[in-house]
């Protein structure tokens, strides 16, 4: 009997905050630390163009706070290099190619449009899923108080 592979789309959030080239990193930063997100896609129109993090967002504040004249947008902080992956990818060869790239959050992009985000906390999940499928797993955690 074979175990029915795990997929990106299984997976990923649906629910993905992403920003314009044009927003305003202070209004990214805002909203990232509302969201309780480490980063999102950067998109130009409904194409993924980019990634920006909070650490961008701290770099670019950080020069200009004494200036007290911030004016970058998404598209001046942004990491072009995004990479992305498809809703039809094997959780198992994204959790291989984790152990080479250092992502902590994937963009999902199907037919040229953002999908979704899978983060490592999604992988990680979904390989523990496949793990209980094969095993009886029990966990054992003890809360500190």
């Amino acid at each position: 009997m074979t175990e029915k592979s795990a997929l990106v789309q299984d997976y990923m959030s649906r629910r993905v905050i992403s920003f314009d080239v044009r927003d305003d990193v202070a209004d990214i930063a805002a909203t990232l630390i509302e969201n309780r997100i480490l980063g999102a896609p950067v998109l130009d129109g409904k194409k993924v163009v980019g990634f920006v993090s909070e650490q961008d967002c701290i770099k670019e504040m950080l020069n200009t706070a004494f200036h007290c004249e911030l004016t970058a947008t998404a598209a001046d902080v942004m990491h072009p290099e995004v990479l992305t992956v498809d809703p039809q990818m094997d959780i198992s060869d994204l959790a291989q190619q984790l152990t080479k790239n250092k992502p902590k959050m994937y963009p999902v992009v199907g037919e040229g449009k953002l999908l979704g985000v899978i983060t490592r906390s999604d992988i990680l999940r979904a390989l523990v899923d496949q793990s209980a499928n094969c095993h009886h797993l029990t966990t054992k955690a003890t809360a500190v108080v």
